[in-house]
């Protein structure tokens, strides 16, 4: 397990809040030097989230490449790169220890392809994504839906390199917390993967709020 880090900002002083409920996108600007919180408020497993430029949606997260270390789990230090080698944001604080950068968001072909055909029509985060974007409505379509951070599972990597997809350990109230490094426009799947043997992975009642804190310590 990756370090764990308390923040040192009050969520009471948070200027916007925001909760997604499960199998919901949510899409919102983040300003330069603003502190973002992400807080599993149900205890399971899988906030996927994209991030972009928020003046150029094409240099946007890259989280299978550059992480400022070699490392493919993500803690607290960690900075988010672009493509196009922009620091986005900076992992500041982390209650929960443990990420994935490489499983990807679930999408129609990839349920039909791991559970049945006839889960083709069920909800994905891809779709999700995608739902997101067309409300915003600021030229974002789905070929710029790209490689995706998992917030808050557990994907390890076996020794030989495969992936394996593990029971999460969030627990309510875990939270990671970034800031931005430029302003950043933050994208939301709240995963509503119905499939996922995992017992845990899908509670239809579990939300997560987007907390917005302006000041910086």
């Amino acid at each position: 397990m990756s370090g764990i880090v308390e923040s040192n900002l009050d969520a009471a002083n948070a200027l916007y809040r925001a909760v997604i409920p499960a199998g919901e996108p949510w899409v919102h600007e983040i300003g330069q030097g603003q502190h973002f919180r992400i807080v599993d408020l149900g205890g399971k497993p899988g906030v996927d989230t994209l991030f972009y430029n928020a003046h150029d949606y094409s240099d946007r997260s890259a989280p299978k490449i550059p992480f400022a270390t070699a490392e493919h789990l993500p803690d607290h230090r960690h900075r988010l790169m672009s493509n196009g080698g922009t620091v986005l944001l900076t992992i500041v604080a982390d209650t929960c220890g443990r990420h994935d950068t490489l499983g990807g968001a679930c999408a129609n072909e990839s349920n039909m392809v791991r559970y049945a055909i006839e889960k083709r029509h069920m909800h994905a985060c891809r779709s999700s994504f995608l739902k997101a974007v067309t409300e915003w409505d600021h030229g974002m379509t789905k070929r710029d839906i790209t490689s995706n951070i998992n917030f808050f599972m557990n994907v390890p990597v076996t020794p030989d390199g495969k992936l394996t997809f593990e029971d999460g350990i969030s627990e309510p109230g875990k939270y990671v917390e970034m800031r931005a490094e430029t302003d950043v426009l933050a994208l939301i799947s709240n995963c509503p993967q119905l499939n996922n043997p995992l017992q845990r992975f899908y509670d239809p009642n579990s939300s997560r709020s987007a907390d917005l804190e302006w000041t910086e310590n």
